[in-house]
């Protein structure tokens, strides 16, 4: 919600003074347009007197150097090593930090060695590094106020949010090249600010309806957006998902978004999120302890409304079909109870034993309902799904279940590609009987090991033959650890994930 940076690109050193940014390796070494500016010596001698390492995204900022007509000069380490595709994210983040409140700044895009040579950067690079300062520059400041008197006692971060969004120009030779990729990739920036947004969202204000909503302004990117409403879900047979709605005022609604941006009639492939606003664990009610944190439980949700928008506005040569089931889970008199059995739109029945297993249900209808309508050449659902998958697998991985070995490497190789990595965890029929009920088709709980397992297991029952993946992004939607590209609680995980996963393998 805060501003982002205005970045632009020139070929040249812009007259504008402000902040420099230039770069130096752990030889202290600068790139050799920065060494032209005759001041390599002064930096130097600078690094020694600071003990600057100049390890990778490290920065060190020098106020007002003498000899310059720059504000401050911001050192940003490259570290000893070869840069990575991620590095440049690193260091734009890291870049962005430094820059700060400063209302300008300039980026001279000028490589040193990571040892001895040269370093030739490539547009892609710098305009991984543009994406870098925009995703570190969010912050989720809606409901912030400032208030005469309150000066002394408000956070220096907050105030400088509040100022005016900074001016970056990055010097290139390749100024025009990189100005035409960022035009594309600034989408899908946009796209994981907007999944953190939605996550970020108290429950009172993000309904079902007020997300669907939000979605349907994808529209105005090109995409067709379709609301069902609940008497839609009714005549569609969706028990299991409106069976955790029933327990709450907010009526439900499933979002289906369309973005037709490859051959005509060619089979589309889909994201489904599963979206809880609010997940009170209904009649089966979770501790109070950190039950704020729940409204975040629509993380596959907001995830696949970011990646919509990211395929929309960078036109995607492909056609993606994104599906967002949208409830509340809330205890109420008509709320479903433990030991209720429901039939699901596929005509599989579901014992539910326990009510705060709830994403599952309502993902049973929207995968059936996308496999049955739309015919995809893949489905991948997304879900804050199961605390089980932190005890295994923490915050630095989101659990992958598939049914499609090809499937589940290509979102493997996307996942190291863009550092939003996942971890196969395995299915089998072994997993499968725990599921199974004696007085239904199935159980929505598999006891008390492996529950993550059993849960995409249960998830596989509604995919029928279409190669699917489930990744279960508890640990890493909301609450996972900040780095130099996330300082939000809700990190947008899954939106660059799945974006390079479409680019990779399904754009002509």
């Amino acid at each position: 919600m805060s501003k982002t940076p205005s970045i632009s690109f020139s070929a040249e050193m812009p007259a504008e003074n402000g902040v420099l940014v230039l770069f130096t390796n752990a030889a202290k070494t600068l790139g050799a347009q920065a060494a032209a500016l005759n001041a390599e010596e002064r930096l130097t001698k600078a690094m020694d007197a600071a003990e600057f390492k100049a390890g990778l995204a490290k920065s060190l900022s020098l106020v007002t150097p003498q000899g310059t007509d720059y504000d401050r000069i911001v050192l940003i380490g490259t570290g000893k090593k070869p840069l990575t595709e991620f590095d440049f994210l690193k260091l734009g983040g890291a870049a962005m930090t430094a820059v700060g409140a400063a209302k300008m700044a300039t980026v001279l895009f000028d490589m040193p060695a990571p040892e001895e040579g040269g370093v030739a950067t490539t547009v892609k690079n710098t305009s991984d590094f543009a994406q870098g300062m925009t995703l570190a520059s969010y912050r989720f400041t809606k409901y912030k106020t400032s208030k005469k008197g309150d000066d002394e006692d408000q956070d220096p971060k907050d105030k400088d949010e509040k100022k005016a969004a900074a001016k970056i120009t990055i010097v290139t030779p390749d100024a025009e090249a990189a100005s035409s990729l960022w035009d594309a990739q600034r989408g899908v920036a946009n796209g994981v600010m907007l999944a953190r947004d939605l996550v970020n969202e108290p429950a009172n204000v993000l309904t079902p309806k007020e997300f669907a909503k939000r979605a349907k302004k994808l529209e105005k990117l090109g995409c067709d957006v379709e609301i069902l409403d609940e008497k839609d879900m009714k005549k569609l047979k969706m028990a299991t998902l409106l069976g955790v709605s029933r327990g709450s005022r907010n009526p439900p609604r499933m979002a289906i978004i369309h973005w037709n941006g490859g051959k005509k009639g060619e089979q589309p492939v889909a994201f489904v999120g599963k979206g809880v606003t609010f997940d009170t664990g209904g009649i089966s009610l979770k501790p109070a302890g950190g039950m704020e944190d729940m409204k975040g439980d629509m993380g596959g949700a907001a995830a696949v409304t970011g990646l919509m928008h990211a395929l929309a506005a960078r036109k995607a040569k492909a056609n993606v079909i994104g599906v967002i089931a949208l409830v509340e889970n809330m205890p109420d008199g008509d709320a479903q109870r433990p030991g209720d059995i429901v039939t699901s739109m596929s005509g599989q029945t579901v014992e539910v034993l326990n009510t705060d297993a709830e994403g599952r249900l309502i993902l049973a209808d929207a995968l059936w309902h996308t496999k049955e309508a739309f015919a995809p050449k893949f489905m991948v659902n997304l879900a804050t799904l199961t605390g089980a998958i932190l005890v295994a697998l923490g915050n630095h991985h989101a659990g992958l279940f598939s049914n499609d070995d090809d499937l589940s490497e290509q979102i493997t190789t996307a996942g190291l590609a863009t550092q939003e990595k996942v971890w196969r965890m395995p299915l089998g029929p072994e997993y499968d009987k725990m599921i199974d009920s004696k007085n239904a088709d199935m159980k929505n709980i598999g006891g008390r090991f492996a529950g993550s397992i059993t849960a995409g297991q249960f998830l596989k029952r509604f995919v029928g033959d279409t190669p699917w993946a489930h990744l279960d992004v508890a640990g890493t939607a909301m609450g996972s650890p900040q780095n130099e590209i996330s300082k939000s609680w809700a990190s947008g995980f899954g939106v660059r994930l799945l974006d390079r996963l479409v680019a990779d393998n399904y754009e002509g």
